[in-house]
């Protein structure tokens, strides 16, 4: 991506025939996009484009080099560019494969930070006790044994960061070992087996679809202590067995007063950036998304694949339009070819529905400046970074391969970043433009702003201020101090969603198939 910055207006490449306003433009308003002198002929948002040159009926709209619509009718220079006058453009139907693989990065082996090294080897970031739901029917019971556990009967025990109920509305309602049952299982033991999980209780009713015997077999789930090839397994808890709502919080309050002290025999350690997974998400994007804290985000990403870590690019269908992009760095043409069937999934799956993946952006994107699918899609890609596309995997499986991966997950972002972290994220860099309030528990979520004016509207939910780029910092400079700053939480400095115990709420695993 070429760009030419000055303090109203950029514009992404050579190619493009839009420029993006950084600051509102006035009707009458004269800008240079570092190519040519250009007045807007009306009112441009900040974060919405302008045309740079008269564009006719049916002619492609080009932004960051590649065609993201086309005109619906005649469009002057220096005229507004968004959803009235462009419709989304005919998807390309042939995909190059493998055919442009990048180099390794040099590699970086001198980077680190103080994480929980665990039993199991992997690496933790945090350092909480999980109340397992594994059935909504036990949910309430869930809450209701976590809660116990506030600050005064933590105080002994500074080594856990707190104790988590994860609750969802499934369990029961869903085909024996169907895709339902399937999904549901690998995120709870993904949850489970989480490296930002100390120790954990699994609670449930008795007479579920989803039964704890089959997540325990499936899962192979054991607690802190235990290794695969032993006899010893977490507790579980069932409300029918003990005798109600009472007597099994009262059982369960018992049973993590016996794990507290294991839990906190525990201490931060120096450990590679390798051990690190990253989550990337992008929630309430704006037309700086693409500019700002996405492309910065991706030159983090491109640090962390040198130092042998893993950064993971989700949300299928905002890759949706620009998956032509990944297939063709991906390390071999059967994982471009994994990425592209889960590209024909989602168009299938929205079609049950009646739906169309092209409805995407939202209400929110579209006042933001996003006017097409695949306009939203390039500038979301940007946060995998440059580095070869090494693998993709189903939602909430294990992340096993390092480097560049790409985990088949929804765009909505609570059930995103839900797949994400059980498939083993240890830290999550979230960047949005509208401004999301979010946290994920057990694992820490950096909010990157995309724009100043929200970064300081919102200071006390952002961590970073992307809209700095806009300002004359460059994407490189601001993709390294991000690095660091992920090494910095991965070592235990709260986030502002931590600060504010965001993340009970967030957990949302999805799930498909009839809810019987």
């Amino acid at each position: 991506m070429t760009s030419s910055l000055n303090p109203e207006i950029i514009r992404l490449h050579v190619d493009d025939n839009v420029v993006v306003a950084l600051r509102h433009l006035e009707e009458g308003a004269s800008v240079n996009d570092g190519i040519e002198q250009l007045e807007s002929v009306e009112m441009i948002r900040p974060g919405h484009k302008m045309a740079n040159q008269p564009i006719s009926t049916g002619q492609t709209i080009v932004k960051y080099g590649q065609p993201i619509g086309v005109a619906k009718e005649d469009i002057a220079a220096g005229e507004w560019v968004h959803v009235h006058n462009v419709a989304n453009i005919e998807r390309t139907q042939h995909y190059e494969k493998a055919t442009s693989i990048p180099p390794d990065p040099v590699p970086i082996r001198d980077r680190t930070f103080m994480g929980y090294r665990r039993e199991d080897g992997k690496a933790g970031t945090r350092n909480y006790i999980a109340v397992i739901s594994n059935v909504n029917c036990s949910a309430s019971v869930a809450k209701y044994i976590a809660r116990r556990f506030d600050e005064s009967l933590l105080v002994d025990y500074p080594q856990v960061d707190g104790v988590v109920a994860f609750t969802h509305g499934e369990g029961c309602g869903m085909e024996y070992n169907g895709q339902k049952h399937q999904m549901l299982a690998r995120v709870l033991g993904g949850i489970a087996r989480h490296p930002n999980i100390g120790a954990y209780l699994i609670v449930g009713l008795g007479c579920e679809q989803s039964t704890i015997g089959y997540l325990l077999d499936t899962q192979q789930l054991v607690q802190i202590g235990g290794t695969q090839s032993s006899s010893v397994g977490p507790p579980v808890l069932s409300m029918q067995d003990v005798g109600g709502t009472l007597k099994t919080v009262e059982a369960g309050v018992a049973k993590l007063i016996e794990l507290l002290p294991r839990a906190n025999d525990v201490q931060r350690e120096e450990i590679p950036a390798s051990e690190i997974i990253l989550g990337t998400e992008c929630g309430g994007s704006d037309g700086n998304s693409g500019i700002t804290a996405n492309p910065a985000l991706g030159v983090a990403s491109d640090l962390l694949v040198a130092c042998g870590g893993t950064a993971i690019l989700a949300e299928t269908p905002e890759i949706y339009g620009a998956e032509h992009l990944l297939t063709i760095k991906a390390r071999s043409v059967e994982v471009a070819d994994k990425l592209l069937d889960r590209i024909k999934w989602w168009e299938w799956y929205a079609g049950v529905f009646d739906g169309e993946m092209d409805n995407n952006p939202t209400v929110g994107n579209k006042e933001g400046g996003l006017t097409t699918i695949v306009e939203k899609s390039l500038g979301a890609v940007a946060k995998g970074g440059s580095t070869a596309l090494v693998d993709v995997y189903e939602y909430a499986e294990q992340v096993t391969k390092r480097g560049f991966v790409i985990m088949d997950t929804p765009g909505f972002d609570p059930p995103s970043v839900t797949g994400m972290v059980a498939g083993g994220a240890n830290v999550v860099v979230f960047t949005t433009g509208r401004g999301s309030c979010f946290g994920c528990k057990p694992t820490p979520s950096i909010k990157v702003a995309t724009n100043s004016a929200m970064y300081e509207r919102m200071i006390d939910d952002m961590d970073i201020n992307a809209g700095e780029v806009l300002e004359g910092k460059s994407v490189e400079q601001l993709g390294h101090e991000m690095f660091d700053e992920i090494l910095e939480v991965a070592s235990g400095k709260q986030t502002k969603s931590e600060q504010h115990g965001i993340g009970d709420e967030e957990f949302v695993p999805w799930t498909v198939g009839a809810q019987l």
